[in-house]
């Protein structure tokens, strides 16, 4: 392992939960960050792109990484999106969600929402 990785208990767990939350394939995700929906939603504080467009960036980066090569600031980002996946998922508005900027913001975090 890199000398900057988590620590190995640590990082199987975060692994683990990372795996779960981001439900769409590295292609998927490729494809949906080129999208327009994909720009449309998210803060953008500085008026680029968007936090989660960004995050969906640094996910495909960490998809391509072998587990043992994952850095601390992997690790961190991967628990960033983990948390992220689950409270935004509680927020899940009543009805039909499927073009709607809630599961576009959760898509950009690398989680369809409609994916069983």
């Amino acid at each position: 392992m890199a000398a900057d990785s988590a620590q190995p208990e640590d990082l199987d767990d975060v692994y683990g939960d990372f795996n779960d939350a981001v439900n769409m394939t590295p292609k998927e995700l490729r494809e949906w960050l080129d999208t327009d929906e994909s720009t449309s939603v998210g803060d953008s504080s500085g008026g680029g792109e968007s936090t989660g467009h960004a995050s969906g960036r640094r996910i495909l980066e960490i998809k391509d990484t072998k587990k043992a090569d994952l850095t601390e600031s992997d690790v961190a980002h991967m628990r960033k999106v983990v948390g992220y996946v689950a409270r935004h998922s509680k927020q899940r508005p009543k009805g039909d969600v499927e073009d709607t900027p809630w599961r576009y913001s959760l898509m950009n975090w690398g989680h369809d929402p409609l994916k069983g």
